[in-house]
């Protein structure tokens, strides 16, 4: 009997496919994802039946961030996040069969400019999905647009709440995960009673004291001794620091955004202000905040955030072994980051329960989707389209990294609409 032939026993192209993807994960594998299968691939018309840029290869998203602008310190994060996911998950074999192509662009840190490039992506593009915004105020821009264009938008930022719509999964935490949790810890372990709340001026940060002054003077019986916003890019905070030395709070209660954050903790430095002599907490930095500030100004500080890049989990260590691989081991990840990073996978979970990429069934299929794989350690879809998630509070270390000091015992359920802070 004649011997095969050595060509008789060459990999298959999947066979060289599954082994790319062993050798490219590596770091990158997740514990629990899903094994790539052999199912047989559903027919366009089926998985598609609104005209969304989905072909029998490929799936068409948006990604939306501002990639320049006094934003991007913060939120290129989220773009390397949502990359890697996607990057994963077509390595794995994609969704329904079909790899996933991103366009990407560019929100710029201006509102009006989310709002036109939103518009495009949704009518022009016909993409199945959006990955996108950071501010209040730029969700806020593309939100009727959506809407009315019936898009569904993966949204990352912790933000204040009061806000459930139909097309927007919230990937990051609302008002009672961060605000009011923060501030109970501050009472509780640090005695604060008098807060000085300051924030860049715009709705996230003005809601958010809002609900932090009903919280601290309502509920908390303490007392708000001073308040001060300051635009978008203020790099002077000379007469901020003025008022709080003379107002001498217990805690200085900060929602200061983007580049902004680099002025305002080395003016506090400069002026004395230290982790050492002064409690304050912030709802806005981040790691990658941190890399423009300087560990050595917010050294002593505190943040509110459910994510910190130091958590101490396998799904966490991966994902940071990944991270690092793709893009440098300086590379940073902060909350948003992370949050960001859940979207895809989400959206992937739901797209195969509903069997679909209709958005109508995707978001039908969404309340209930788990990802036992988060680097946050788990998270759940809540019907209200914000996530079971735990609070933690870290304190900002002199090498730029965090150390967590208390985390929520259970997952805090998502409630954007709690009572007596409308």
């Amino acid at each position: 009997m004649k011997k095969p032939s050595t060509s008789t026993f060459r990999p298959s192209a999947a066979d060289l496919q599954r082994r790319r993807i062993l050798q490219s994960l590596g770091a990158m594998s997740m514990v629990g994802l899903p094994v790539l299968g052999h199912a047989a691939k559903p027919a366009t018309a089926a998985v598609n039946t609104t005209k969304l840029a989905v072909t029998d290869s490929e799936v068409v998203v948006g990604q939306l961030h501002s990639a320049t602008g006094t934003m991007a310190i913060s939120e290129t994060g989220s773009i390397q996040a949502e990359q890697l996911a996607i990057d994963q998950i077509n390595s794995m074999g994609g969704i329904l069969g079909r790899q996933i192509k991103v366009i990407k662009e560019d929100g710029a840190s201006d509102w009006p400019t989310f709002a036109e490039k939103s518009k495009k992506l949704l009518v022009n593009d016909r993409v199945a999905c959006v990955f996108g915004c950071w501010t209040s105020a730029s969700r806020k821009a593309v939100l009727p647009i959506f809407e009315k264009e019936n898009g569904l938008l993966y949204y990352p930022t912790f933000y204040e709440g009061l806000e459930q719509s139909k097309n927007v999964i919230y990937t990051g935490q609302e008002a009672t995960q961060q605000i009011l949790w923060g501030l109970d810890w501050a009472k509780n372990e640090k005695q604060a009673k008098t807060f000085f709340l300051v924030g860049s001026d715009y709705i996230w940060p003005r809601t958010s004291m809002k609900i932090a002054r009903k919280h601290i003077e309502n509920f908390q019986k303490g007392k708000v001794v001073g308040e001060e916003y300051y635009p978008l890019g203020n790099t002077n905070f000379n007469s901020l620091i003025n008022k709080i030395k003379l107002a001498k709070p217990d805690c200085i209660f900060a929602a200061v955004v983007g580049g902004s954050n680099v002025a305002f903790y080395k003016q506090l430095k400069a002026a004395g202000i230290t982790g050492a002599k002064q409690f304050l907490l912030t709802l806005s930095v981040t790691e990658d905040e941190m890399l423009g500030i300087g560990g050595e100004n917010f050294a002593g500080f505190y943040s509110s955030m459910k994510y910190f890049q130091t958590l101490s989990n396998d799904n966490n260590k991966k994902f940071v072994e990944a991270f690092k691989a793709k893009y440098g081991p300086k590379a940073v990840i902060g909350d948003v980051t992370q949050a960001a990073y859940l979207g895809p996978w989400l959206w992937k979970l739901a797209v195969e329960k509903a069997g679909s990429f209709d958005v109508d069934k995707v978001v039908a299929a969404s309340p209930g989707i788990e990802l036992k794989t988060a680097p946050e350690g788990y998270v759940k879809i809540h019907a209200n389209h914000h996530l079971w998630s735990r609070a933690r509070i870290a304190q900002g270390q002199p090498d730029g990294t965090f150390k967590v000091v208390a985390e929520s015992k259970d997952l805090i359920e998502p409630n954007p609409f709690p009572k007596g802070y409308q």
